[in-house]
């Protein structure tokens, strides 16, 4: 004999899907950026530094606009997602392009360290009922403490300073994997879907060019 769904049940039910259609659209503008991202890196695998460093910029006023854009339209904040993802993608060109001539296998094992990496921690942060976003704040904190590490280093010899600043690299974005993954499982608002996957896309290339620059230390 079946009973009668309760109210309680067809909300949790309606709050399910909600998340499952969040969570699969989120994670497709991830893919589709991604896609790009290679595309940018392909298309820019010529270029000098200094260009790549104009890109560079230029993708994150992309990134910037996209908190203005989600505000009055959804689709011109996928579509500076997505130009984001082709101008990230000439920005690091040259880095990439370098590790794939000196020492290719790096740029392989890296990507698919990464994809482990992503998985475990983002699994982790989605399943976890514990409130993550205190130690958000702390990352956030920890990620300038490591950029300003990283400026030192450029005019500071440090013995493996570059593999301590990745190894620290790391474990922050660790914690921001965590935390967005969370973020993806808490939020409602479909709208959000762009903002989450650039947020989870900059985990992805972060930890990518962490663990390129300790693989490429083998060379």
């Amino acid at each position: 004999m079946s009973f009668p769904e309760t109210s309680l049940e067809r909300t949790e039910s309606q709050t399910r899907d909600e998340s499952h259609v969040l969570f699969g659209q989120t994670m497709g503008l991830v893919a589709v950026t991604a896609g790009l991202f290679a595309v940018g890196a392909y298309l820019g695998r010529n270029m000098s530094s200094g260009a790549g460093f104009l890109w560079f910029l230029v993708a994150f006023g992309c990134l910037i606009g996209m908190s203005f854009a989600i505000r009055k339209s959804e689709q011109l904040a996928i579509g500076l997602l997505f130009a984001f993802g082709v101008l990230i993608g000439l920005g690091t060109a040259p880095t990439i392009a370098y590790y794939a001539t000196t020492n290719p296998q790096a740029v392989w094992q890296a990507g698919g360290a990464t994809a482990l990496f992503i998985a475990g921690f983002g699994a982790a942060g989605y399943a976890t009922r514990r409130d993550l976003q205190p130690l958000a704040r702390i990352l956030f904190w920890a990620l300038l403490a490591l950029i300003v590490f990283g400026i030192v280093t450029i005019f500071v010899r440090i013995p493996n300073g570059q593999l301590i600043y990745a190894i620290l690299g790391l474990v922050i974005f660790a914690g921001f994997t965590m935390v967005d993954f969370q973020r993806l499982r808490r939020t409602k608002d479909i709208r959000a879907a762009p903002l989450l996957a650039a947020s989870i896309f900059l985990d992805i290339l972060n930890v990518f060019l962490l663990l390129l620059s300790i693989f490429g230390r083998r060379n």
